[in-house]
């Protein structure tokens, strides 16, 4: 996908330079009612660590996916940010359309952004592609999002969806190892984010997972990631839950549980806890994965704290 960000940031500075491009202006507010990718990132402290190896283990696992959805989040800002700073191409009533571009004769796809301005202040906007090696292809959204910045600066809200198989269909060059869908709220007001991915694992069979997070005033942290897929055993599913809690000097907690599947009745609940320096100072589980060690008082959050199973 990165590749395809730099050939359509190429492609629509070439457009903007080009004698046949309206110099008309975006809807008022537009830049200012899409979050950046900043404020809809996952904050999780990462300053002190050093080698991988020595991090309590669920420290890495929660780093991890804020690492992944802050990439993929940051990919869709930037580049909606960054062609609407370029003129318009045409307006129709209230959309306003960046494009079509279809940069070099060797980039396979032309784009199109197209940004509506509805009559209640908030706006749609949707990235489409088509393929050009298809005669019949058709523009088919790649990114489409809604944003809503009336409750104020700072304050909007909004969501947008990632649909990684039709990038895949419009560009299979450059996506070729993408697939299922990512789907992102987000509340300004708050400091919530909601995630929902919906895809396929290795065999084919549909997995599915969901991000839930808060940010505190102070700097710190709280995520739940709930995931249904094959974590071992025989083919059947499990349900896994892993919430984690952190300060904003980077003490934090990793509560899990398994549940379902191969474990029938049973479930496998655990914790671990680390330090400002992200090294474990607990450890504790009722099946025995691993043994119980260190000191539950280290803990920056005292009491396992899960959502209800599925």
């Amino acid at each position: 996908m990165m590749n395809t960000m730099k050939s359509l940031l190429a492609a629509t500075a070439a457009l903007s330079l080009a004698a046949c491009v309206q110099q008309d202006a975006a809807p008022k507010g537009l830049d200012k009612a899409i979050p950046t990718a900043d404020q809809v990132s996952i904050k999780l402290p990462a300053g002190q660590a050093k080698a991988v190896g020595d991090l309590a283990s669920y420290y890495v696992v929660t780093r991890d996916v804020t690492r992944t959805f802050n990439g993929g989040s940051a990919w869709v800002l930037i580049l909606i940010h960054s062609i609407v700073q370029y003129p318009v191409t045409s307006i129709s009533g209230d959309v306003y359309t960046w494009g079509p571009w279809s940069g070099s004769a060797l980039d396979p796809a032309t784009y199109k952004l197209d940004v509506t301005a509805n009559a209640d202040g908030t706006f749609d906007y949707s990235l489409q592609g088509k393929s050009k090696s298809d005669p019949n292809a058709v523009f088919e959204a790649v990114i489409s999002g809604h944003a809503d910045p009336t409750p104020g600066e700072l304050k909007g809200n909004g969501e947008f969806l990632i649909d990684f198989d039709a990038a895949k269909r419009v560009n299979p060059v450059d996506n070729g190892d993408a697939k299922g869908q990512v789907d992102v709220n987000y509340n300004l007001a708050t400091r919530h984010l909601d995630l929902h991915i919906m895809s396929t694992d290795a065999t084919g069979a549909p997995a599915s997972a969901d991000y839930a997070y808060d940010e505190d005033a102070s700097g710190g942290g709280n995520m739940t990631f709930d995931v249904t897929a094959n974590v071992g055993g025989t083919a059947l599913n499990e349900d896994v839950t892993i919430r984690s809690r952190w300060l904003a000097d980077g003490e934090g907690r990793g509560d899990f549980r398994i549940a379902g599947g191969d474990l029938g009745s049973q479930q496998a609940i655990g914790s671990q806890c680390w330090s400002q320096l992200f090294r474990e100072t607990y450890y504790t589980d009722n099946v025995n994965f691993m043994p119980t060690e260190g000191d539950p008082g280290s803990c920056a959050y005292t009491a396992a704290d899960l959502p209800p199973a599925h």
